[in-house]
């Protein structure tokens, strides 16, 4: 062998750049920069003000995009409940719920939750993501099947993969491709249907009964994640699936303290009588430090209250129709036909129009959400509007004119 050879055989092997494969989206990114627009997924927020108002690089800004649906950030009881726990119990916990993680503030906050469904059990997660991962993955094993809608959360999908189950997909909101699929399944076979009470990107919301009756027939259980349905749809502010009077027949309800709870953290509440071995099973919960006290007190106060918010949810309500009806009359496509949730979807017809929308209206003084594939259907650009029961009615009144002003100088209107 040559000298040469020799030294190619001892060389070692160029690396593969693991990065590679993001190549297409970082220059996609970099052009998009280099237009000088702000990017739409780096804002920070100087100081909040309260919850629908905030300064974003020294200038005052309405909050359209936070998902804080009751406003409950800034309740003084809420805040009062963190700053106490903060006092008495320190920073965290250091531990897992399972070793020395549990306070007794996990206790109430699960107390709380347990008042606010009527349930037996409640499980407290460290994020709404966990609790998805953690409920999914551990319910269905190697040999059942998880039955899921194709427009499911990612935290969902990520808990299939966790699992072992078989995956089943079906048409968004379809009763009919749910029933076929289901009845493709071997009848013996263990069976966990995962549906969405209100679907966070259009802001639309299942037809539960009908899902829930199919899910029946075959012989499945349901778990329901009201993530975005819980405080405000429901006489008790349960979520959807109370609204639509399907609560005894759901097996499962998964929910997040990062919405309408306003502080952090996941959950899920459920009767079945064999709930509780989840705490010993359960990996995203067993393998996890636990939520620092002043979280799970500031969620138990404000669960607490969201009880007793009827006039909060009513005025969430009249906000999210108005901003629908004023936005549909000036001409924008939106995510459906009516108010359906607190969220609103205005749909664009590419990127650039997306993005134009969005740096115009943060320019005049909002914050929405921009949405792009792959957290949206492909070739789906959207800006994603989160009201919430604190905006105020002159507050409603300046959103639609803004809408109004970035929309004819984008393009987007006439």
């Amino acid at each position: 062998m040559s000298d040469a050879a020799l030294q190619s055989a001892d060389a070692p092997a160029q690396a593969a750049d693991l990065f590679s494969k993001f190549d297409g989206l970082i220059a996609e990114r970099e052009a998009l920069l280099s237009t000088g627009v702000r990017d739409p997924f780096a804002i920070v927020m100087d100081k909040v003000l309260s919850p629908t108002e905030a300064i974003i690089q020294g200038k005052p800004t309405i909050l359209l995009g936070t998902y804080n649906y009751m406003g409950m950030t800034f309740d003084p009881d809420v805040i009062a409940a963190g700053k106490k726990a903060l006092d008495e119990f320190g920073s965290g916990t250091t531990g897992s719920r399972v070793l020395n993680g549990t306070y007794q503030t996990h206790k109430e906050c699960e107390d709380a939750l347990k008042e606010f469904y009527g349930t037996e059990h409640a499980m407290v997660f460290s994020t709404g993501y966990q609790a998805n991962l953690g409920m999914i993955s551990t319910l269905a094993g190697k040999g059942d099947y998880i039955i899921l809608d194709a427009d499911s959360h990612a935290s969902i999908y990520d808990g299939c993969w966790l699992g072992n189950a078989e995956i089943v997909r079906f048409r968004h909101n379809s009763v009919e491709d749910l029933d076929k699929r289901l009845g493709r399944l071997p009848k013996e076979a263990g069976k966990l249907v995962v549906l969405e009470g209100v679907y966070s990107m259009l802001g639309d919301i299942a037809p539960l009964p009908e899902m829930v009756a199919v899910a029946k027939k075959h012989g499945a259980m349901i778990l329901c994640d009201e993530a975005h349905g819980m405080g405000f749809f429901g006489e008790h502010g349960r979520g959807v699936y109370e609204q639509m009077g399907v609560e005894k027949d759901i097996d499962f309800v998964v929910g997040t303290f990062s919405k309408s709870v306003g502080t952090v953290g996941g959950f899920c509440v459920s009767n079945h009588p064999k709930f509780e071995v989840l705490r010993l099973v359960c990996r995203p919960y067993v393998f996890t430090a636990s939520l620092p006290p002043s979280v799970v007190a500031t969620a138990a106060t404000s669960i607490r209250k969201l009880m007793h918010a009827a006039d909060k949810r009513e005025h969430l309500w009249k906000n999210s129709r108005r901003l629908h009806k004023g936005l549909r009359d000036l001409g924008f496509k939106l995510g459906t036909e009516e108010a359906q949730s607190a969220i609103i979807a205005v749909i664009l017809p590419d990127q650039e129009q997306a993005v134009g929308m969005w740096a115009t209206l943060l320019e005049l003084g909002l914050y929405v959400n921009m949405a792009r594939p792959p957290a949206t259907p492909a070739g789906t650009f959207l800006l994603r509007c989160s009201l919430c029961a604190e905006h105020r009615d002159e507050q409603v009144g300046q959103i639609i004119e803004m809408f109004a002003k970035a929309g004819r100088a984008v393009g987007c209107i006439a």
